[in-house]
């Protein structure tokens, strides 16, 4: 029973505000899941043409030199220092090196930095305890951007730790939260771990968060990535996933997992209940809808 949040904001008057709307959704959907919270805020800042990549890394302790991390990632790249930016005790990085390169590097400086995140618009952070502590801990409320993505999670298929916990952003921009159960998800893990692809959890949504990066590598748009792993997975669900322009959602063939979704000229709010919309901003005006069963519903940033 965990909960799921996400508004996607087309007024960019309110856009500054992201945070302070998204903050009280994953509030008032605490009670659905207790054990962990997390949150992927979009917001574009680099210049057209630019080819930095912002990296959420978590610390593996508290007063983590990140300074110190940029200056070593510095020496080994090559592309000039990165940007540290601190939240909580976690950082986002922002450099010039690309994706692998700066995995691989990470790895030989400080195994023990973990990365929850990676791309040119997201940023991403979660942590262990209830919405109002995780979001409190980070500045979320304080963040602006164009869209965002929560969970509050009630373990069911693996730990409760911070790397167990949504959103799932395995691939550039694409972040993935689930209210649910796969039931053969182990079998879809063997076969993708056969193809050479690598997991950091035992989770099941991990699996559904990679199967839609493998489909979107290859050329898939965000609904056909996601229309595969439908026909892939079995189970009950809802799920949430985001890219860098674009939003969808989608529920299993039953539809037993609660979501309501408000669409409104200034944005559209997705809640696993109605109540999570409720203070939004013009909430009295929107289109309000439960979602149909296997029915995808998208909408682009």
């Amino acid at each position: 029973m965990c909960g799921i949040a996400g508004l996607q904001i087309t007024n960019p008057g309110l856009r500054p505000r992201l945070g302070e709307l998204l903050v009280p959704m994953l509030g008032l959907l605490a009670g659905r899941g207790p054990d962990s919270t997390g949150v992927a805020i979009y917001r574009d800042e680099a210049p057209p043409g630019a080819t930095r990549t912002k990296y959420s890394l978590r610390a593996p302790r508290d007063g983590y030199d990140w300074d110190g991390l940029a200056r070593a990632l510095d020496e080994a790249g090559g592309t000039g220092p990165p940007e540290v930016r601190r939240r909580g005790r976690d950082a986002v990085l922002v450099t010039g090196l690309a994706p692998e390169r700066f995995r691989d590097l990470l790895a030989g400086i400080d195994a023990q930095v973990g990365m929850f995140g990676f791309g040119a618009a997201i940023e991403v952070y979660k942590d262990t305890g209830p919405a109002p502590e995780v979001c409190a801990r980070y500045g979320v409320d304080r963040m602006a951007g164009y869209q965002g993505i929560g969970h509050t999670r009630m373990a069911t298929e693996s730990a409760v730790t911070t790397e167990h916990s949504h959103p799932f952003a395995v691939a550039p921009d694409l972040a993935l939260v689930h209210n649910g159960s796969f039931s053969n998800y182990a079998g879809i893990r063997r076969d993708l771990t056969d193809a050479g692809v690598r997991f950091d959890t035992d989770n099941d949504s991990e699996v559904a968060a990679r199967y839609i990066a493998r489909e979107l590598a290859a050329g898939a748009d965000l609904a056909e990535a996601v229309r595969r792993m439908m026909k892939a997975f079995d189970g009950f669900y809802t799920l949430l996933v985001a890219t860098r322009d674009s939003l969808a959602v989608v529920r299993d063939s039953f539809a037993c997992k609660p979501m309501v979704i408000a669409r409104t000229a200034d944005y559209v709010a997705v809640g696993s209940e109605y109540v999570a919309l409720a203070d939004l901003p013009g909430i009295e005006k929107a289109e309000v809808f439960e979602p149909a069963p296997e029915e995808l519903y998208t909408w682009p940033a």
